[in-house]
């Protein structure tokens, strides 16, 4: 394993340019190398018609089953209506402490909510939904510092208002993890 690499699988239409952006705000947060892949997953299994909406339990562990062997953590990208049977909706969702994690575009779009398209502002949050979700992984849990990544984000307009840097406190825990993996 390489103890230095981030694997980004894209699972959907997402534009080259786009995952190249994700890609390297992950690498400048993580000081990792990072990988994109392409691949495929059979979604039907995942969804919920009453819900008309994707199960991100199974997803993610779907994703955790596709995990990179070669890379200390993978991160599933996706462009579809995510849930969790206590929620109505996420953007993202990790194994905490774990090797995957998962991130949809679909909740993060102006268009959604009858505001003119934005693409800019759409990358902007999907960076800070997967470095969100790739903290989880490292072990980070949500934090009360008003602008750090890794707090809780319910609404899009949470996301809009914290940054996608980890907070000084989040950043050591980070560290510390990281030396417990030897990285």
């Amino acid at each position: 394993m390489d103890q230095h690499t981030i694997t980004i699988i894209s699972f959907g239409h997402f534009g080259k340019d786009f995952l190249e952006k994700i890609a390297e705000v992950v690498k400048e947060e993580f000081l990792c190398s990072v990988n994109i892949k392409e691949s495929r997953i059979d979604l039907s299994e995942l969804y919920d018609p009453a819900r008309r909406q994707y199960d991100g339990n199974k997803l993610l562990k779907a994703v955790d089953a596709m995990a990179a062997p070669e890379s200390i953590k993978t991160l599933g990208l996706f462009n579809v209506d995510l849930f969790i049977p206590i929620l109505t909706y996420i953007f993202g969702q990790a194994f905490l402490g774990g090797n995957s994690g998962i991130a949809s575009t679909y909740r993060l779009k102006n268009e959604l909510y009858g505001i003119k398209q934005n693409e800019e502002l759409l990358h902007d949050r999907f960076r800070k939904v997967c470095i969100h979700e790739l903290g989880h992984t490292f072990g980070l849990i949500h934090c009360h510092t008003p602008d750090c990544v890794m707090r809780s984000g319910t609404y899009v307009e949470d996301i809009d208002q914290k940054n996608h840097r980890l907070c000084i406190r989040c950043r050591n825990i980070l560290k510390e993890s990281r030396v417990n993996l030897k990285m």
